[in-house]
């Protein structure tokens, strides 16, 4: 069993900062991809940003300069500083990782997804 631990979200004023947490644990073995995605009331959830092991990111345009995303690899954790919030960016913000369960899935190249349970981030004065 895999748990998400997230932690982070709340409510702030436009223009405003937040950082969410997203730490990983049980039967892992090695986390390769981490993100973070979000869903708006009647919307699509959405990549919001991505990480993989060595580092490599990624961005949705809308946030691009705002949000940075990074991990402790130690700690199998992902967090997503977020400044300069907008009310558009209000939504439920969901952790998901790409992970290896065991050394044989790692040598199979079997990975899994597992998501978290998701943090309400609310931008409104």
């Amino acid at each position: 069993q895999v748990q998400l631990v997230e932690s982070g979200g709340g409510l702030v004023q436009p223009g405003g900062s937040l950082r969410l947490s997203c730490a990983a644990s049980g039967s892992i073995f090695s986390i390769n991809g981490m993100g973070w995605y979000r869903q708006a009331p009647g919307k699509q959830r959405e990549l919001v940003a991505h990480i993989i092991r060595g580092g490599s990111t990624n961005y949705e345009d809308s946030v691009k300069g705002r949000f940075t995303i990074s991990r402790d690899n130690a700690k199998n954790t992902v967090y997503l500083q977020m400044n300069s919030l907008k009310p558009e960016d209000t939504a439920v913000y969901y952790c998901q990782v790409r992970y290896y369960s065991t050394i044989e899935a790692y040598a199979r190249k079997r990975e899994e997804d597992y998501w978290g349970q998701g943090t309400q981030v609310t931008v409104s004065s």
